[in-house]
């Protein structure tokens, strides 16, 4: 009764309320997104739906990420269902949650101050917002990270078998949902390894540590090597290349409202330098890298060692991405983050000059939820263009008839089944329509006033006849153009060319990144 009592007067337990409520809200808004799942959103649900049993495993194991996002999101599909607005609530959830995992990371470290402001930091923060409403498992992987960090630090503090136990479930839980985890993952057990060094009677305890993740992580080590052995061979990879700009907009999306590098980013990192980049992206990121620069200032051994896991997972993944094994994508490196809030929220709250620390403090607070409130294309309010169920939209908007065709570029028919019922339409894959065939399969089957509709992915088809005649002119533009995007805008062209010959225009509509052109068969085409 006493502790209850203690705890609804305590100062902190208002603030994090009120913390938490703002986190909720801010995750609410535009939660049900109406362009529907995009790709990997559609990837998370179908694999989930797919029956327990062999199938499902073989399904995991023919993409690259780890097992167990797809079984937490399994769990949810069955006792909740598959509407797309209980999928994002999976990532809503642990957002929630990560913002008290925040609170007792930076507690742990030195006192509720800093934990308080760990929480608010990852309450307000874009790029978490952004995962929790993305059916992915990148936000539940930032809560695995950050009790990685906060048993990390109880363990460094007390050595007992409970802290060892709950450090490498987390670290074994980092593992199991991301792919290359595994990297965070090693260097945060050399570290805590070093720190606990020092102790010598724990020693023992630590090999028997080493052990045990060792054997847990030795199973998912021929996946790995495959996923990476095989990285470069896939289109998945090929659509964008590593930059030094790309390690500044890391330091964006993670400390500004303004999210750069989600799926890819521009080359120059001033690409768009106006006053409202210079308020909304730099000064919130000067002000976090303010903070991390003073925690280092402090030579803390923690600190130190924090920072030096950080700094290495993310050496690794540039050295990836430049030898091709992967594009540099900021959240491919969110093990990371929990570490970088807590020496950002330690840094500033080691400045001497009180009213410099709470003018940062405020400073950054401010910007960051001004900029989610009233900015149209702020985290919570970001469309999702390549929504499949704005394909769904189109061809209903098509207004086609049983029989006609439909030819879908980039994605399969069973990429778009679950906003659209494909029966009773001819459907063309991607792989089914290259030079002749297409006259041969599809134009010479069209009867007179039967519509074929053609579904391109604006986003990957990005170069028009013109701009592929220069590119193949110039070498050096020729190389940098990614792969992706000119095979699909070659196939995008070629379409055209040849629909055209034969073929009249009768519909054009664009929604998000899609667009879907309808071609008619008249009487007057031979």
């Amino acid at each position: 009764m006493n502790f209850l009592k203690k705890t609804f007067f305590s100062k902190t337990f208002w603030v994090m309320t009120f913390i938490t409520i703002l986190g909720v809200f801010l995750r609410l808004i535009s939660l049900d997104k109406p362009q529907g799942l995009w790709n990997d959103e559609y990837i998370s649900w179908s694999i989930a739906s797919i029956p327990f049993g062999k199938h499902f495993f073989d399904a995991i194991f023919a993409q690259c990420h780890m097992p167990f996002y797809y079984l937490f999101l399994k769990f949810f599909i069955h006792f909740f269902g598959n509407g797309d607005l209980m999928l994002r609530f999976t990532s809503f959830l642990t957002g929630v949650l990560s913002i008290w995992a925040m609170y007792y990371v930076g507690k742990e470290f030195k006192n509720k101050n800093l934990g308080v402001l760990c929480a608010a930091i990852a309450s307000i923060s874009s790029f978490l917002i952004y995962f929790s409403q993305e059916v992915r498992f990148y936000e539940i992987l930032f809560l695995f990270s950050a009790l990685s960090l906060l048993f990390t630090l109880k363990l460094g503090k007390t050595q007992n078998w409970t802290n060892l136990i709950l450090y490498a479930l987390s670290n074994f839980l980092v593992v199991f949902t991301h792919t290359i985890g595994f990297v965070f993952v090693v260097f945060n057990l050399i570290f805590i390894s070093l720190w606990l060094g020092k102790t010598q009677k724990f020693k023992k305890p630590v090999i028997i540590g080493w052990a045990v993740i060792c054997a847990i992580f030795l199973p998912f080590v021929p996946f790995i090597f495959k996923t990476f052995a095989c990285s470069s061979y896939s289109y998945a990879q090929w659509w964008g290349h590593f930059t030094v700009s790309k390690l500044g907009f890391l330091v964006t999306d993670y400390f500004s409202p303004m999210l750069t590098n989600i799926v890819n980013a521009p080359d120059s990192f001033f690409y768009n330098f106006t006053i409202g980049f210079i308020l909304f992206a730099l000064l919130p990121s000067i002000i976090a890298l303010v903070g991390i620069y003073k925690a280092i200032a402090t030579k803390k051994y923690q600190v130190l060692g924090l920072f030096f896991v950080s700094l290495a997972t993310l050496l690794v993944l540039v050295l990836a991405s430049m030898s091709g094994k992967l594009v540099f994508i900021t959240k491919y490196s969110i093990e990371i983050y929990p570490t970088l809030i807590l020496l950002m929220g330690f840094g500033l709250l080691e400045l001497k000059n009180i009213f410099s620390r709470r003018f940062l403090i405020f400073l950054f607070c401010f910007i960051s939820v001004f900029y989610l409130l009233t900015n149209p294309f702020s985290a919570p309010k970001m469309p999702r263009n390549e929504g499949h169920a704005l394909v769904a939209q189109l061809l209903k908007n098509a207004n086609l008839n049983k029989g006609d065709f439909i030819i879908l570029n980039y994605y399969p028919q069973d990429k778009f089944e679950k906003y659209f019922n494909f029966s009773g339409y001819n459907v063309v894959s991607i792989n089914k329509y290259f030079d002749k065939k297409l006259k041969l399969e599809i134009v010479n089957k069209l009867k007179h006033n039967q519509k074929v509709t053609v579904i391109i992915l604006n986003s990957v088809a990005i170069y028009s006849p013109v701009q592929m005649q220069s590119l193949v002119m110039d070498e050096n533009e020729y190389k940098k153009a990614p792969f992706l995007f000119l095979v699909f805008s070659h196939l995008k062209n070629e379409e055209m060319q040849e629909f055209l010959k034969d073929l009249q225009i009768s519909r054009f509509e664009q929604k998000g990144s899609w667009a879907a052109i309808t071609f008619t068969k008249s009487g007057a085409s031979k």
